[in-house]
């Protein structure tokens, strides 16, 4: 049952990171970088395309990860995403920089859910918030991808007049 449940987290999961990389395909390079997709983007960055990837990639990885303690991103990513105070990331990540942050972010996902044993996956998760088991993170995760894949289509439609389509599930194997 266990191997069953693995392979089915991993293409629905791995089908919202496929929706993620093909809004990042999609983007034109003149949005990409844009600091005007809402009237209140200033005040509200995490309305700027690029930023929405990196922040969906970056707690991909974060909550992939055992325990905050441990966390750390790669280069030239840092834990400013983690500051209450809200601090933006100093200059526009490319989509070289993001897609590499996905690759990342996929490998860990595959070696999370290879690693799955039953004892595990009932045990609490190791961060404070939210109060799940480590079973439950796969699903928390990838409606966290969802969404803002969601956004970023929505983005693309209004700015483009176009977005990717749906992908039923992943194209790659767990």
């Amino acid at each position: 049952m266990l191997t069953t449940l693995k392979q089915s987290i991993h293409q629905q999961f791995g089908a919202a990171l496929d929706m993620l990389e093909n809004a990042i395909n999609a983007c034109p390079d003149d949005l990409w970088g844009e600091r005007s997709i809402s009237k209140s983007s200033v005040e509200t960055p995490h309305l700027q395309f690029w930023y929405m990837v990196y922040h969906t990639l970056f707690f991909l990885d974060y909550y992939l990860s055992d325990s905050a303690e441990n966390f750390a991103p790669p280069k030239p990513f840092t834990l400013s995403e983690l500051d209450p105070a809200g601090v933006f990331p100093e200059r526009v990540y490319s989509k070289a920089e993001m897609k590499t942050y996905l690759e990342h972010g996929r490998s860990k996902l595959r070696a999370a859910l290879n690693a799955l044993t039953e004892e595990k996956a009932n045990q609490r998760c190791g961060f404070k918030r939210p109060e799940i088991s480590v079973l439950e993170i796969f699903p928390y995760l990838m409606r966290h991808v969802q969404h803002h894949a969601a956004q970023l289509n929505l983005i693309l439609r209004q700015k483009t007049d176009s977005a990717p389509g749906w992908v039923a599930k992943a194209t790659s194997d767990l």
